[in-house]
Protein backbone atom coordinates (compact mmCIF):
# COMPACT_ATOMS: atom_id res chain seq x y z
CA UNK A 1 0.00 0.00 0.00
CA UNK A 2 1.19 3.49 -0.84
CA UNK A 3 -0.09 6.99 -0.02
CA UNK A 4 -0.18 9.51 -2.88
CA UNK A 5 -0.35 13.21 -1.95
CA UNK A 6 -2.15 15.08 -4.72
CA UNK A 7 0.09 17.52 -6.58
CA UNK A 8 -1.21 17.22 -10.15
CA UNK A 9 -4.57 17.31 -11.91
CA UNK A 10 -4.08 13.65 -12.82
CA UNK A 11 -3.77 12.76 -9.12
CA UNK A 12 -6.83 14.86 -8.26
CA UNK A 13 -8.78 13.11 -11.00
CA UNK A 14 -8.03 9.77 -9.29
CA UNK A 15 -9.58 11.10 -6.06
CA UNK A 16 -12.61 12.42 -7.91
CA UNK A 17 -13.18 9.08 -9.66
CA UNK A 18 -13.16 7.22 -6.32
CA UNK A 19 -15.53 9.79 -4.79
CA UNK A 20 -17.88 9.64 -7.78
CA UNK A 21 -17.99 5.85 -7.54
CA UNK A 22 -18.74 5.89 -3.79
CA UNK A 23 -20.81 9.02 -3.21
CA UNK A 24 -22.53 9.72 -6.54
CA UNK A 25 -22.99 6.21 -7.97
CA UNK A 26 -23.52 4.24 -4.72
CA UNK A 27 -25.10 6.82 -2.41
CA UNK A 28 -26.88 9.01 -4.97
CA UNK A 29 -25.26 12.26 -3.85
CA UNK A 30 -25.74 14.83 -6.63
CA UNK A 31 -22.45 15.53 -8.40
CA UNK A 32 -23.04 19.26 -7.90
CA UNK A 33 -22.94 18.69 -4.11
CA UNK A 34 -19.96 16.35 -4.24
CA UNK A 35 -17.55 18.61 -6.14
CA UNK A 36 -16.70 21.98 -4.57
CA UNK A 37 -14.15 24.79 -4.39
CA UNK A 38 -11.67 22.55 -2.55
CA UNK A 39 -11.40 20.27 -5.58
CA UNK A 40 -8.59 22.21 -7.16
CA UNK A 41 -4.92 21.24 -7.18
CA UNK A 42 -3.16 23.35 -4.56
CA UNK A 43 -6.37 24.29 -2.71
CA UNK A 44 -7.67 21.16 -1.03
CA UNK A 45 -5.34 18.82 0.83
CA UNK A 46 -6.13 15.58 -1.00
CA UNK A 47 -4.55 12.16 -0.89
CA UNK A 48 -5.35 8.65 -2.04
CA UNK A 49 -4.16 5.12 -1.37
CA UNK A 50 -3.11 2.52 -3.88
CA UNK A 51 -2.93 -1.17 -3.04
CA UNK A 52 0.00 -3.48 -3.76
CA UNK A 53 -1.24 -3.90 -7.36
CA UNK A 54 -1.07 -0.09 -7.74
CA UNK A 55 -4.88 0.18 -7.90
CA UNK A 56 -6.38 3.35 -6.34
CA UNK A 57 -8.65 2.17 -3.50
CA UNK A 58 -9.40 5.05 -1.09
CA UNK A 59 -9.24 8.83 -0.78
CA UNK A 60 -9.68 11.65 1.73
CA UNK A 61 -9.00 15.35 2.06
CA UNK A 62 -8.97 18.06 4.69
CA UNK A 63 -9.40 21.80 4.79
CA UNK A 64 -8.83 24.38 7.53
CA UNK A 65 -11.70 24.57 10.03
CA UNK A 66 -10.08 27.03 12.44
CA UNK A 67 -6.47 27.91 13.29
CA UNK A 68 -5.87 24.65 15.16
CA UNK A 69 -8.46 22.31 13.62
CA UNK A 70 -8.57 20.53 10.27
CA UNK A 71 -11.90 19.37 8.82
CA UNK A 72 -11.53 15.93 7.26
CA UNK A 73 -13.87 15.34 4.35
CA UNK A 74 -14.69 13.10 1.41
CA UNK A 75 -13.36 9.91 3.01
CA UNK A 76 -14.17 7.13 0.56
CA UNK A 77 -13.12 3.50 0.10
CA UNK A 78 -14.16 1.68 -3.07
CA UNK A 79 -16.73 -1.06 -2.34
CA UNK A 80 -14.52 -3.99 -3.36
CA UNK A 81 -11.81 -2.87 -0.93
CA UNK A 82 -13.86 -2.28 2.22
CA UNK A 83 -13.17 -4.38 5.29
CA UNK A 84 -9.47 -4.70 4.43
CA UNK A 85 -8.10 -1.87 6.58
CA UNK A 86 -7.97 0.80 3.86
CA UNK A 87 -10.42 3.05 5.72
CA UNK A 88 -8.15 3.08 8.77
CA UNK A 89 -5.06 3.61 6.61
CA UNK A 90 -6.55 6.53 4.65
CA UNK A 91 -7.65 8.15 7.94
CA UNK A 92 -4.19 7.70 9.45
CA UNK A 93 -2.67 9.28 6.34
CA UNK A 94 -4.98 12.31 6.25
CA UNK A 95 -4.61 12.85 10.01
CA UNK A 96 -0.81 12.71 9.67
CA UNK A 97 -0.93 15.22 6.82
CA UNK A 98 -3.07 17.59 8.92
CA UNK A 99 -0.80 17.18 11.96
CA UNK A 100 2.28 17.83 9.78
CA UNK A 101 0.66 21.09 8.69
CA UNK A 102 0.30 22.17 12.32
CA UNK A 103 -3.27 21.17 13.19
CA UNK A 104 -3.82 19.83 16.71
CA UNK A 105 -7.41 18.65 16.16
CA UNK A 106 -9.56 17.13 13.46
CA UNK A 107 -13.32 17.34 13.00
CA UNK A 108 -15.46 15.48 10.52
CA UNK A 109 -19.09 14.95 9.63
CA UNK A 110 -19.53 11.17 9.73
CA UNK A 111 -22.36 9.34 8.09
CA UNK A 112 -24.27 7.78 10.99
CA UNK A 113 -23.61 4.22 9.80
CA UNK A 114 -19.86 4.94 10.08
CA UNK A 115 -19.94 6.56 13.53
CA UNK A 116 -18.63 3.38 15.20
CA UNK A 117 -15.73 3.19 12.73
CA UNK A 118 -14.62 6.72 13.61
CA UNK A 119 -15.11 6.09 17.34
CA UNK A 120 -12.70 3.17 16.93
CA UNK A 121 -10.15 5.67 15.59
CA UNK A 122 -10.52 7.89 18.66
CA UNK A 123 -13.18 10.34 17.47
CA UNK A 124 -15.89 11.54 19.84
CA UNK A 125 -19.34 12.59 18.71
CA UNK A 126 -19.88 16.28 19.48
CA UNK A 127 -23.20 17.01 17.76
CA UNK A 128 -26.24 16.73 19.99
CA UNK A 129 -28.39 15.22 17.23
CA UNK A 130 -27.83 13.76 13.77
CA UNK A 131 -28.25 16.12 10.81
CA UNK A 132 -28.73 15.71 7.08
CA UNK A 133 -26.01 16.46 4.56
CA UNK A 134 -26.63 15.54 0.91
CA UNK A 135 -29.72 13.64 2.07
CA UNK A 136 -27.70 11.37 4.40
CA UNK A 137 -27.78 11.46 8.22
CA UNK A 138 -24.48 12.57 9.78
CA UNK A 139 -22.97 13.39 13.17
CA UNK A 140 -20.12 15.81 13.89
CA UNK A 141 -17.07 14.19 15.49
CA UNK A 142 -13.76 15.47 16.89
CA UNK A 143 -10.34 14.08 17.76
CA UNK A 144 -7.09 15.47 19.17
CA UNK A 145 -4.28 14.80 16.67
CA UNK A 146 -1.41 16.08 18.80
CA UNK A 147 -0.72 18.36 21.73
CA UNK A 148 -1.55 21.95 20.91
Amino acid sequence: MRVVHVRTQEDLDVCLRIRKEVFVDEQNVPIAEEIDDQDVVGVGNHLYLVDDADTPVATARFKPYDHQTAKIQRVAVRADYRGQGFGRKVMEAVEAMAADRGYAYAVLDAQCHAEGFYQGLGYQTISSEPFYDAGILHVKMRKRLKEA
